[in-house]
């Protein structure tokens, strides 16, 4: 029997205001038993490098990453880089 490697995506989930959560699973099969599974998850945000995510999480990040949600996000990240320039000095 063969044995296989397929990687699935569980599930997409948006949390927050901007934060899209991603969990994959990869299956390793015997011929059609499942031998292993192990899962990874990883959260993106509006400035997150999408080129190698698929078609579906993608699709999702576009319907919750509106032009509204992109600029409060930017201006989350400029309060925060203010914040911490602040609590250095």
């Amino acid at each position: 029997m063969a044995i296989t490697k397929e990687i699935i995506i569980e599930k997409i989930e948006v949390v927050g205001s901007w934060n899209v959560q991603v969990a994959t699973d990869t299956v390793i099969k015997e011929g059609e038993t499942e031998i292993g599974r192990s899962r990874h998850r990883h959260v993106l945000n509006p400035n997150s490098d999408m080129s190698n995510e698929a078609t579906e999480v993608k699709a999702v990040a576009n319907a919750v990453w509106t032009d509204t949600v992109k600029a409060n996000y930017e201006e989350f990240l400029k309060a925060q880089a203010s914040s911490s320039v602040n609590n250095t000095e």
